[in-house]
């Protein structure tokens, strides 16, 4: 079973760098574009829109996978802050402060720092290890 799972790996990492990419895309696309709708991103402050920046930015280069390493490891540190800073003081568990998703994210990028963009990537076309 290990061997027959095993032979996709390297795709699959691809599709998960992929999709992280995407969804922190959504993210900024709602912060700054207000696209969709979202009542509390309605009139966000300064802090989010610079959030909805790098979401926006970095996580288009997620999706593409161009200097996914790094980018990885910012936005890994953009959502551990986005967790202390607004989630955390309204609580201590993630479940109850709503900072479920940012923890995910937070360990998603981590492991993508890690590991690389995966085969089907800009990065791997162009023979970085970045």
């Amino acid at each position: 079973m290990d061997q027959m799972f095993s032979k996709f790996q390297p795709a699959a990492l691809s599709l998960f760098r992929f999709i992280t990419g995407l969804l922190l895309f959504q993210y900024g696309v709602a912060k700054i574009f207000k696209f969709p709708v979202i009542p509390q991103f309605a009139d966000p402050p300064a802090l989010i829109m610079t959030a909805g920046g790098l979401e926006l930015v970095l996580g288009a280069l997620l999706m593409i996978g161009l200097f996914s390493r790094i980018v990885a490891f910012v936005l890994a540190g953009e959502m551990a802050f986005a967790y202390f800073m607004g989630h955390f003081p309204k609580g201590f568990l993630p479940l109850l402060n709503g900072g479920t998703a940012a923890i995910l994210f937070c360990f998603a990028c981590l492991y993508l720092s890690t590991s690389g963009p995966g085969p089907y990537s800009v990065d791997a076309k162009m023979g970085k290890k970045s």
